[in-house]
């Protein structure tokens, strides 16, 4: 593994800066001297008290519309402000400890991006992005391009950043970032890297790109799919292949970001929205919550121009007058809390105790440390049995409907609850 000792620590707060700030979708769209990346800053207390460790920024380069059709990548966009406000948020984020993680979109660009020499050229001209005539593909094997996003990157780690999402990553050839990342850790060791990874061999992307890290969509697809369709086996199955990439890399993990549908909006008709944070945060990764995901907040993506506003929104003052919502954020702040106690979660395996199609319990262990998840989705009681399981005794740690409990041999899990044991 590349990634430095800080990583596995970190939890990482995620927001999309233009449409946080109502800067975009807007009309007009606002101007440098609103400063509305200051915005930020009145919601870092938030993160510390939600219990994150670190902001995980959407784009905040200059750009013609959604941030990632960027036009210069040494500005910041007019319409989040300036440099002033970009080092303002950096200084008021590590006053108070936090990290923070830039995305980078070095695969494309905006059509007018100034150097159109740059560009790849297909058949029938310039190459694009998936078929989107505005976001124009880079022409990786051009050491230009190699020059220019090292030159990029080591500029804002100068500047503050510890790391950088890298976006679209997977499109991007793996010789091309295998050139870059290693210039840009000789200047800044301790940065993290992780790419954007949707499917495909992960641990072979990871080795081949440099990467410390790729997004795990697989995991996150699991997740809520096991939970909606009563099929923990698939979950197990996304675990065991997740065990398999802990032995090289830690992907990054997630229940939601800025490209999908909120996981509130994914669960709202089969609940077990606890359960899907659960798995979150007692399986080895680094986990990364999506702003407004600790409230419960809805929002469905749409293949449509404009499909993915309402999952981008921008955010008021907190939702505190919501009862349902402050249970959600008080749910988060404590497994949130719970994994930063046992810091060994970042590397942990998991293998399952008992497996049926809506009742899963699993064993998260690193070395000697371990804790027991029981997940129970059923409209039957779970009975957990520690001594047959040839786990003892243990303690009850955290569960619904259920206060804490010392030496515990067996215990049931109400239907559609859920328990975690620490084994004595």
């Amino acid at each position: 593994m590349t990634e430095p000792a800080w990583v596995q620590h970190v939890i990482w707060w995620q927001i999309y800066p233009l449409g946080f700030v109502g800067a975009y979708p807007a009309d007009p769209p606002p101007g440098p001297d609103e400063h509305r990346l200051r915005r930020v800053v009145g919601w870092l207390d938030h993160a510390i008290e939600l219990g994150a460790s670190g902001i995980a920024l959407g784009p905040v380069f200059a750009s013609r519309t959604h941030g990632y059709d960027t036009v210069d990548h040494y500005r910041i966009d007019p319409r989040l402000g300036d440099d002033g406000d970009f080092d303002t948020l950096v200084a008021e984020a590590k006053s108070r400890g936090l990290r923070i993680l830039l995305d980078g979109v070095f695969n494309h660009v905006a059509a007018d991006f100034a150097r159109s020499d740059w560009f790849r050229k297909g058949d029938k001209g310039f190459d694009t992005f998936e078929g989107h005539g505005n976001l124009i593909a880079l022409d990786h094997d051009n050491p230009e391009v190699i020059t220019h996003t090292v030159d990029v990157m080591t500029h804002w780690l100068g500047r503050g950043a510890d790391g950088w999402r890298l976006d679209a990553a997977y499109a991007v050839p793996d010789r091309f970032w295998a050139e870059v990342l290693p210039l840009v850790r000789a200047r800044y060791p301790d940065a993290w890297f992780v790419g954007e990874v949707i499917h495909g061999d992960y641990a072979a992307r990871v080795a081949e790109s440099r990467f410390d890290s790729v997004t795990q969509y697989e995991l996150w697809k699991a997740i809520w799919s096991a939970l909606i369709d009563g099929n923990f086996h698939e979950l197990d199955w996304a675990l065991l292949r997740h065990n398999e990439f802990l032995d090289t890399f830690v992907p990054m993990t997630f229940a939601g970001n800025h490209d999908v549908t909120r996981i509130a909006s994914r669960l709202s008709g089969a609940g077990h929205l606890e359960h899907a944070l659960v798995l979150l945060f007692t399986t080895g990764g680094t986990p990364s919550v999506y702003a407004g995901d600790e409230f419960a907040y809805l929002g469905v993506k749409e293949e449509r121009f404009g499909g993915d506003d309402a999952v981008r929104p921008e955010f008021g003052p907190a939702p505190n007058d919501d009862e349902h919502r402050q249970d959600v954020f008080r749910l988060h702040q404590h497994l949130i809390g719970l994994r930063r106690r046992h810091s060994w979660l970042h590397t942990a395996r998991t293998s399952a105790l008992h497996l049926a199609n809506r009742q899963y319990v699993y064993e998260t262990r690193d070395g000697a440390t371990a804790l027991v998840v029981a997940l129970n989705i059923d409209d039957a009681p779970l009975r957990v049995a520690l001594d047959d399981l040839g786990r003892g005794s243990g303690r009850i740690v955290a569960g619904s409907g259920a206060p804490p409990a010392d030496d515990v041999t067996d215990v049931d899990v109400e239907p559609h609850g859920w328990m975690i044991i620490q084994p004595g």
